[in-house]
C-alpha cells in the first residue's frame, strides 16, 4: 500500500482530485481538524473541491509508514479566504481494504494552521473551540456549495 499512498499524494500535488477520490472505498471515511468527519463520497468531493481551486498548492510527501499505514506530508498554499500563505505539516493514518482507503485521518496543529491562515484572529483565538467550529462550519458550507 506504500505505492498507493505515494499515488494519492502525487495526485494531490498535481491537482487531480478525481484520482484521489477514486482511491476511497465507498464506505470509506475521512477526518481532519478542518472538516471533521466525512463519510462515503463526501471525502472524494472534498478532494475534488480542494484541488479545483487551482492556485499555488504544492504537496510534498515526506514519509510513508509500513504497508501504507501512515504518511507525513506538507502542503504549501495560499488560503483563499484571507490571501495568507500557509505551510501545513500533516500526519496521516490510513486503513485499507481491497486496495482502497477505508479510513483516512489527518492530524495537524489547528492553532499553528489558524495563525498562518487567519492571521491575528488565529493567533489569539485559533486554539478555541469557537474558532475551530467556525472554520469547520465554513469548510462544510463550501463543500455543500461545491456539490451543487
Amino acid at each position: 500500500m506504500e505505492n498507493k499512498v505515494r499515488e494519492f499524494y502525487e495526485a494531490f500535488d498535481r491537482g487531480d482530485g478525481d484520482s484521489m477520490a477514486a482511491m476511497y472505498h465507498p464506505d470509506g471515511r475521512f477526518r481532519d481538524p478542518a472538516f471533521g468527519e466525512l463519510s462515503g463520497a463526501d471525502a472524494g468531493r472534498m478532494w475534488r473541491m480542494l484541488t479545483s481551486r487551482g492556485g499555488d498548492l504544492s504537496v510534498a510527501l515526506e514519509d510513508v509508514g509500513a504497508e501504507g499505514s501512515s504518511a507525513h506530508w506538507i502542503a504549501r498554499y495560499t488560503f483563499t479566504q484571507t490571501g495568507r500563505k500557509v505551510v501545513n505539516d500533516v500526519r496521516a493514518r490510513f486503513e485499507w481494504r481491497d486496495g482502497l482507503i477505508t479510513v483516512h485521518e489527518d492530524s495537524f496543529s489547528f492553532w499553528t494552521w489558524s495563525r498562518q491562515a487567519l492571521g491575528p484572529m488565529g493567533l489569539l483565538l485559533g486554539w478555541t473551540p469557537i474558532v475551530q467550529g467556525k472554520v469547520r462550519k465554513e469548510a462544510l458550507s463550501q463543500l455543500a456549495a461545491f456539490e451543487r
